[in-house]
Formats: C-alpha cells, structure tokens, sequence
C-alpha cells in the first residue's frame, strides 16, 4: 500500500546483520544528453557490507577460494552505478568502513568519502580505468566514469505491511527485506557519463527508489516497476500511477516459503495491493520468466478476492547488464542477473464486480525497471 515509512530506509547491519549483511539504497531514472536531447537510463546504488569486519582496506572474498575456505568474508561500502542500453555498464568503486558515515536512525543519510546520500539528494563520482578494471577483476567492474548530483523527491511509496515491521527487522525474520520508499521518485538534477553530460527532469525521469537489506538474496530474483504507463482506455497518460512486482522465493529463519511475489498499483489514487503475508486478502500469485535468444519475459498473475493484475513485460538483452553482487558470505551465487530500466510490455488491472472479472484499465508500461536471475542460470 502507499504509506511512506522513513524508518525502514534507516541502516540495518546491526546485531548479526553486522557480520553477515548487506544494505542497499537503489535510485533508477531516465535522463536526457544535455545537447542533443537523446534519452538514457540509469541507476545509483550505494552499497554497504559486513562493518563489524571492518579491515584498513576494503575486503573482497568472491574470487579467493582460499578465503572463503576458511570463512572470511567481505566488508566494505560499494558505490555502484550503471547505464542501460545499446552502450551499457556498471561502476563499482569500493572503500572501507573508516571512510563512512551513515546515520544511526531516521532520517537517512550516508557519506562514504566524497559520496553522498540521503532521503532528499545524492552526490558521488565513480572513475574506473581501463587498466584497473583489468588489474582488478574482483572489482566486478567495467572501465568508465560517472559523477551526479541529484535531489530526490519520493512521491508514491510501497509499503510492504508487517513483514518488514520493527519486531521483523529486530529478530532478522527474513533473509532478504525490502522497501520501496521512492516506488515513484521525481529526480531533479544532473549526472556526467564518460564526460558527456544528461539532465534528470522531475517530470520526465520516470524514476524509482528502493532499499533492500539481508543476510543473502534470493533466488529466483524478480523484479518489475514503472510509472510511464499510458492508459489504452483513454490514451491518456497517467499522472499518478505505478506498478511494482517484487520477490522471488523469501525465506523465514532460513525455511523457504515457495516461489512468492509481492505486488501493487497504484492507479490514478487507488491502492491494489497483492501481498501473501496479508493471507486474509485472499492474495495469489502465478508467475514465469524466462530467457530468449534477444529477450528476458516475466509473465506475472496476482490476484485477491477483489483485485486482479496481469502483467506481461519484455526486454532486449543486448540493452541490460548482468548485475554483479558478491553475498555477504564471499560468495557470488548470481552469475546472470539480468537488469534494465527499458523494459516494455502491457499490464491489466480488474475489480471483481458481482462475481466477474471487470476490466478497469489496460496500460501500456515503458521504461520498466526490471530484474531476472537464479543461481546457477547461464
């Protein structure tokens, strides 16, 4: 539902998260080429691992057999950042914990070195060379350089309920939390790709911001949202909607519970939420994705006792990227996970109305942030 929750974008790797964790603030949004107006999507990312393992400098296991034989495991901040499209990539700039300051409550902010985040702007750069990311392939990182400063306006959130409460947090329930504080975000600023410089429009950026925090990911990986939907029953666009799919197999207490999606609309004002931990709604949840030779597809069905949503989006795989993360055990599990901001397909939203399926709108999505990995997939 949309309800803004601030305290679940404070920091989490406290207690056990501290020496097995991860916390993620992520910002996706299109942008425009300062000169000839063309469009490109990005993201920002700022990354942080394991700080009560903290080391002088900043520690990666992945690639170190022997390390990850005898247990030891990562700690650092990352600050991550990547661009879609026919030219693609992703920035990762490690540093170590004594170069970081985050705040200890709410609201959020995060300062790592000349980087900076917080509920209402960001700030970094992020410069790789050719010859470091050769030098460095624990890094996981392309050559390339990328600088922004950007305020953020969240305009729509998704709250995912009591599964991410306090009590949730404080007893580390779930192996992996999310929250999309941000699931629709004005961006309002610049950024600097390989010294060519993209203006961010509040109203044009179709933007998004989320968090997610845990002792490891899950596996299958899914993820979907847009708020560039233009309506196919008036042909109007809509001002004041967005769309998210979530999750992928959540686990409590490290005991699966199947392959699960979280999901909502919000349509023109109107909350659809389609959510399992909410069992009284009656929620329900039929999805598949799969890989192509040009193409990743997500098919999703979600439906309660009063709402349906279907949603059928399509991505170019030569326009996405292979996202890397290292787990906070030193273990790159996801060798494919697929990731883009240019996703593009149809989602249908109904009401059941004296027992049948009446059709409120059908929308056509664009600019669809979207995700699709497992382990062990190639």
């Amino acid at each position: 539902m949309n309800k803004s929750d601030i305290t679940r974008d404070s920091f989490m790797l406290k207690g056990a998260l501290a020496k097995k964790g991860y916390d993620w603030w992520w910002h996706s949004f299109t942008a425009y080429h300062a000169e000839t107006g063309e469009e490109k999507t990005f993201y920002i990312e700022y990354f942080l691992c394991n700080p009560a393992l903290a080391e002088e400098k900043p520690v990666i296991v992945w690639n170190h057999p022997k390390d990850q034989k005898v247990g030891k495991k990562p700690s650092y901040a990352m600050i991550h950042v990547g661009f879609w499209g026919k030219e693609k990539g992703q920035l990762h700039r490690f540093l170590p914990w004594k170069e970081v300051c985050v705040s200890q409550g709410s609201p959020f902010y995060l300062k790592a070195a000349d980087c900076f985040c917080s509920e209402r702007h960001m700030t970094g750069a992020v410069h790789i060379t050719e010859e470091e990311a050769k030098r460095h392939p624990e890094w996981m990182s392309d050559a390339g350089s990328m600088e922004w400063d950007i305020k953020i306006n969240k305009k729509v959130a998704y709250h995912v309920g009591y599964g991410a409460s306090r009590f949730f947090r404080m007893i580390h329930a779930f192996e992996m939390f999310w929250h999309a504080e941000g699931m629709k975000t004005e961006f309002d600023g610049w950024l600097r790709l390989n010294g060519e410089t993209y203006v961010v429009r509040p109203k044009q950026c179709y933007g998004y911001a989320d968090k997610n925090w845990g002792s490891d990911f899950t596996s299958p990986w899914v993820w979907l949202s847009s708020n560039d939907l233009i309506s196919r029953k008036t042909g109007k666009r809509l001002l004041n909607s967005v769309f998210e799919v979530g999750g992928g197999n959540p686990k409590v207490f490290g005991i699966s519970l199947g392959r699960k999606l979280l999901g909502q609309f919000y349509y023109e004002g109107s909350d659809y939420e389609f959510n399992f931990s909410k069992f009284w709604t009656g929620s329900r949840t039929k999805f598949m994705c799969f890989e192509t030779e040009k193409h990743i597809v997500w098919k999703v069905i979600q439906t309660t006792r009063t709402a349906k949503m279907t949603v059928k989006i399509i991505c170019e795989k030569e326009e996405m990227i292979c996202i890397n993360y290292e787990s906070p055990d030193g273990y790159k599990r996801h060798t494919h996970l697929w990731n883009c901001g240019n996703g593009k397909g149809m989602v249908k939203l109904y009401e059941r109305r004296k027992q049948e399926w009446v059709l409120v709108d059908e929308v056509w999505a664009r600019h669809v942030g979207c995700e699709y990995g497992e382990y062990g997939s190639k």
